[in-house]
């Protein structure tokens, strides 16, 4: 039950992707390189989090929500 609540989470940051693109157009041109950055740095962050000697929970949840982060902002970010 657990992995259809992440498995929601994560299909669900595709349109939200989508909807900050088409309301932020006009940041998402000035600020393309801030897009590829967080989408680095969120990457990093959550290969960084499965490897830390936290809980099985906190990490999940660490990693899930950087990997939500990476979509969104790829989403926004891809034409």
């Amino acid at each position: 039950m657990e992995w259809l609540f992440v498995l929601i989470g994560i299909v669900l940051a595709i349109p939200v992707g989508y909807i900050l693109r088409i309301l932020t157009s006009d940041e998402i041109k000035k600020g393309r390189s801030y897009f590829k950055l967080i989408i680095i740095i969120s990457i990093i962050l959550s290969v960084v989090s499965l490897l830390l000697p936290f809980e099985s929970v906190l990490k999940k949840t660490l990693f899930f929500g950087f990997l939500f982060m990476v979509i969104v902002s790829f989403m926004s970010w891809w034409k």
